[in-house]
């Protein structure tokens, strides 16, 4: 099959951003202060942030679940794209990292839209469907452990409302995903959700070759 997606090298990825990214302050400043974090490279790319807020408004998204939130970029994007009276429930573990997500959600003025949990992902996620809320949300966006991806998605695919959309980063995985001779335990994690994914008829599917490999997974 041949190859038609375009190479993006450094001076074709600036024109990109320069000719699309619609950015702000409070974003540009989130980012500033997460880029000398030791784990900074967690964060997603920014103009991945603007293509899920424009999903955010495309689906009419109101009720949103996020596993993995870091400093809260992705959060901040989704947020601001919803209507005033969504919900965005946020599940992380650090403290420290969703310290920093919570002083720039205040600034931006979306804090009251965002519900964050820190606990295991799972944890959370087994109770709002012990909550009664399967079926319940119309976007999940999963970045967090890649070892329990399959899980996630088994949990959120439940979550979401017949013609909800989840997100899925990192499915690209640096190209390590196409590279056999990779074999460690992410890796593998991430090639077997992707195996699952392409023969999965609960889903529409879609992978993007945005950031580290964003895959659009539709549930029918």
């Amino acid at each position: 099959m041949t190859n038609r997606t375009i190479e993006m090298d450094d001076r074709l990825h600036a024109y990109l951003v320069a000719h699309s990214l619609r950015d702000s302050e409070v974003k540009r400043r989130l980012r500033e202060e997460t880029a000398p974090l030791a784990r900074a490279g967690m964060q997603i790319a920014p103009e991945q942030g603007q293509l899920m807020g424009l999903l955010v408004e495309l689906t009419g998204a109101r009720r949103i679940v996020e596993v993995g939130t870091f400093t809260g970029y992705s959060a901040l994007c989704m947020a601001e794209a919803m209507p005033a009276e969504g919900e965005l429930i946020c599940c992380d573990l650090s403290e420290e990292w969703t310290g920093i997500a919570r002083r720039f959600w205040r600034e931006a003025g979306v804090d009251d839209r965002i519900d964050l949990r820190l606990a295991p992902a799972l944890e959370t996620l087994d109770g709002l469907l012990a909550e009664g809320r399967e079926e319940w949300f119309d976007m999940a966006f999963v970045d967090a452990d890649k070892s329990n991806y399959g899980q996630y998605f088994e949990r959120c695919l439940r979550l979401l409302r017949p013609g909800g959309l989840m997100l899925l980063d990192n499915t690209l995985w640096g190209g390590k995903v196409a590279d056999p001779e990779q074999q460690d335990a992410d890796t593998l994690a991430i090639r077997a959700l992707n195996d699952r994914l392409v023969e999965d008829a609960r889903v529409n599917l879609s992978l993007l070759p945005i950031g580290d490999g964003l895959t659009l997974a539709r549930k029918r």
